[in-house]
């Protein structure tokens, strides 16, 4: 007897294990209800994502200039280069609105 509520203990432990740890294996991306129908929606956040990068880097990069780490020839060759990668980040966001805002040729 002692047998059986050990196998039934563990079976019970291993049932509760399982349901409590199974939200840590789903993967969880939340979603903007709006974008739902969007087929568009991954790359947006994509780019979204690195829009805010590039902005991040841009401010450390003039950070590092106004503390002395950057002369002012690095730092006008690197803020030119993060500015422009952000130019072609917010045109390709820019872009992707364009065809949300297009109607449908059907």
């Amino acid at each position: 007897m002692g047998a059986v509520v050990a196998v039934l203990t563990l079976i019970l432990l291993a049932v509760v294990i399982a349901v409590v740890s199974r939200p840590l294996f789903t993967a969880h991306t939340p979603r903007d209800p709006s974008e739902l129908d969007d087929s568009q929606a991954p790359a947006r956040s994509e780019l979204e994502v690195a829009r805010e990068a590039k902005y991040r880097e841009i401010r450390d990069t003039e950070l590092d200039y106004r503390t002395g780490k950057l002369s002012t020839e690095d730092y006008d060759a690197v803020n030119g280069a993060l500015r422009a990668e952000a130019v072609e980040i917010l045109d390709r966001l820019d872009a992707l609105d364009g065809e949300r805002e297009e109607p449908d040729a059907e």
